[in-house]
């Protein structure tokens, strides 16, 4: 009660005096500062029941006063005056001591407010980013501790000056082996060297206290009518037995980025928000384009440990078995916000806070990536796929357990679909294909052992298994990165040895100047399009109206097949006694036609940074004497589209759909292979019409045993889209 009287009656005596010059001002309210350290004998009276932050206040607004008062980069006398008696140094020395209980605080909010407020750039100052950085490794020492909030908010706002001038970091890039060769920072190497556990009276006499206190070389007069300081200050601070805390993590092996060191213990706070925040911290300092902070970063922190291992430990306290809708439905994270509330959740199911919890990490390593500096985010996305993709995941995607198989699907599926970042989705496309690109063989089939499985597990047993890993494929085809295609199906076709080449006769080029190949089938002459008739088809001219129009890129190639044959071709597969779609307004194949042109659209932008050809490679040039194998993914969906009067609807919908999505990649062999009906087929070979020849010439003899078939049908359809109740047939 005493002491707050104190401070009542000293700001009233403040108020009536007459006012000083600012540095006589700044001068007292330092001195006032030391005074309490000379005179006062209770160590353990808390900072709050002194006139110490009143003080401390008082210097931050004189300050600030004083750069409105002069131009823009001029350092006025108080400001020469903090760096010139190293002050900060001072005060760093008091925090760490700790001494009145709560100068910790009251020090990190001052440093804070300082670089906050005071608009010239303070951190090139040696007598600032020196105690700045010793005051870094103080931060995050011990968790939950009073100080966290101020711990954090000093450190953001170093950060923050950090991303306004890159340059700067260089100041916080220590270099042991250089400061222990330095004889004039022998404060730094102490510090270095013990790692912090220097007593406070080491600190106090390399920290230049005797001249912080003992005044500029003219004292004034005021400094005159006090006391002799240093030896008394120097004495009083002897006293204190101050010892380091011990730190949060049970090691730093690396202490050359300390900044980064602390915000990373700083992540493992209880506190959310103080997790967030040193996160938050962490991608301002990735993001920084200076080359040396980001090896620094990546080679001499623990960062890429803490991401994969968290990464790991959140992956590993999932349940064994989570439905896969559950996972894929589950609502958008966002690293920031997985605040989740079990009881406020209609749609809560177990694992719901684990699994929100686990996607929040994977978006932040995504974004951090996203955005760091090149060679650390390469770092740090290798590190993702070496420490988590491969030492975890690999090996729950590999397991025989069908629950486990399909749980860990799920989840390499939903986080395929949430990668943003192309570094990171760069390296698991690495991890998921492997990064051949040599055309396969059957005997090298099992060259990467998860490529190998997962496409096998396309065809699995388990049609559950079978449509989620449809499912994550169709996601990945859908990602900007060339490799994807490359890897599962262009590098097989490279060569065009699906074709049977036939020296053109001139008899033949007149064919193949109006589109069609030589030695090919008319599909209007075979008796299996015996329906084909006006209705049914499209005209060159309307095709043509309703397309995509022609590009630079895309140029339309007399060599090819024309456009509106291949549609009618397909459109005349299937007979009309085995159609429904024209019974029903509004469900036949026009009505895809409009989202189809938006997605081709789509694709075409995406793939031409990959530099295409327009046309394909001359058969002259290509090796057809090489046997051609599919390769493994498109003889999966092939044999999976063989198979589509046996399999269920949820299959066939899946399977269609991966084709389609590969059908639209803008590529010349592509279209060629999977679309072209009158490509000539080597010896041996099948393409997608083919195989869908087949399925039509079964489904023809299959239709004769059914009686009825018409109107079943017709009836089987109406309770696919949902327009009839389900019941017996």
């Amino acid at each position: 009660m005493f002491s707050k009287f104190t401070s009542i009656l000293q700001h009233a005596v403040e108020a009536l005096a007459p006012s000083l010059p600012l540095q006589e001002d700044f001068v007292y309210h330092w001195k006032a500062i030391t005074h309490y350290y000379i005179e006062t004998s209770d160590d353990k009276a808390p900072v709050t029941d002194t006139n110490i932050p009143s003080h401390l206040e008082q210097m931050l607004d004189i300050l600030i006063q004083e750069e409105n008062e002069l131009d823009f980069g001029e350092t006025g006398p108080c400001m020469e005056y903090l760096l010139h008696h190293k002050i900060l140094e001072t005060l760093y020395t008091l925090g760490k001591a700790d001494c009145p209980p709560g100068m910790k605080q009251q020090v990190l909010a001052f440093y804070t407010k300082l670089l906050g407020r005071i608009r010239q750039p303070l951190l090139p100052h040696i007598n600032v980013h020196r105690p700045v950085q010793k005051l870094i490794r103080l931060c995050g020492e011990v968790l939950a501790t009073p100080t966290e909030n101020e711990e954090i908010q000093f450190l953001c706002i170093v950060c923050a000056k950090l991303k306004q001038d890159p340059y700067l970091v260089n100041f916080f890039l220590e270099n042991k082996l250089k400061s222990l060769a330095s004889k004039g920072e022998s404060d730094i190497v102490t510090e270095d060297t013990l790692k912090g556990q220097d007593s406070l009276t080491t600190d106090t006499r390399q920290a230049c206290l005797p001249e912080d206190l003992s005044g500029s070389t003219e004292p004034t007069e005021m400094e005159d009518d006090l006391p002799h300081q240093p030896d008394d200050l120097s004495t009083r601070l002897d006293q204190l037995n101050v010892t380091s805390l011990p730190e949060a993590s049970a090691s730093r092996p690396h202490q050359d980025y300390n900044l980064v060191n602390s915000l990373l213990n700083l992540t493992r706070s209880p506190d959310g928000r103080i997790a967030v925040k040193a996160c938050e911290g962490l991608m301002l300092l990735v993001s920084l384009p200076e080359p040396a902070a980001a090896k620094c970063l990546t080679q001499s922190t623990c960062l890429c440990e803490l991401l994969t291992d968290r990464l790991a430990s959140l992956y590993k306290a999932l349940p064994q078995s989570v439905d896969p809708l559950d996972i894929e439905t589950v609502e958008a994270i966002n690293w920031g916000l997985d605040s989740y509330s079990h009881k406020e959740d209609a749609s809560a199911f177990p694992g719901k806070r684990a699994l929100i919890s686990f996607l929040s990490w994977f978006d932040y390593c995504d974004q951090l990536i996203k955005e760091a500096q090149k060679s650390a985010a390469v770092a740090l996305a290798r590190a993702v796929r070496e420490r988590f993709f491969i030492g975890v995941m690999e090996p729950q995607l590999m397991q025989t357990s069908e629950m486990g198989i399909l749980t860990s699907t799920a989840l390499l599926h939903r986080i395929v679909r949430q990668v943003t970042s192309d570094v990171l989705l760069q390296e698991m496309v690495s991890f998921i294909l492997g990064e051949q690109r040599e055309p396969e063989t059957l005997v090298e089939i099992n060259r990467h052992p998860l490529r190998h499985r997962l496409i096998e597990h396309c065809d699995h047993i388990s049609d559950e298994i079978s449509i989620m890993t449809l499912r994550m494929f169709e996601h990945l085809l859908q990602k900007p990165n060339e490799h994807i295609l490359y890897n599962l199906v262009l590098r097989n076709l490279e060569e065009r040895n699906y074709t049977e080449y036939k020296p053109l006769c001139p008899e033949d080029k007149d064919v193949v100047e109006n589109g069609l190949i030589a030695g090919a089938v008319d599909l209007e002459e075979d008796p299996l399009f015996t329906d084909l008739s006006p209705e049914n088809t499209l005209s060159n001219q309307e095709w043509l109206s309703s397309s995509p129009p022609t590009t630079p890129e895309h140029p339309k190639n007399d060599g090819k097949t024309e456009v509106h044959k291949i549609v009618n071709s397909f459109l005349c597969l299937v007979p009309d006694e085995a159609k429904s779609s024209y019974q029903v307004e509004g469900t036949g194949y026009d009505t895809y036609l409009r989202d189809a042109h938006r997605q081709f659209r789509d694709y075409c932008s995406i793939c031409l940074r990959w530099e295409w050809p327009g046309t394909p490679k001359a058969l002259e040039k290509c090796n057809l004497e090489a046997a051609f194998f599919e390769g493994h993914f498109l003889k999966v969906l092939f044999d999976r589209m063989g198979r589509i009067l046996d399999q269920p609807y949820d299959v066939n919908l899946q399977v269609t759909s991966v084709l389609s999505r590969l059908s639209l990649f803008p590529h010349p062999h592509i279209h060629e292979y999977l679309l072209d009906p009158y490509v000539n087929l080597a010896s041996g070979c099948r393409s997608l019409f083919s195989v869908i020849v087949r399925v039509v010439g079964d489904l023809m003899v299959r239709i004769q045993r059914i009686p009825d078939f018409t109107p079943k049908l017709l009836l089987v359809r109406k309770r696919l889209l949902g327009l009839e109740p389900e019941g017996p047939m």
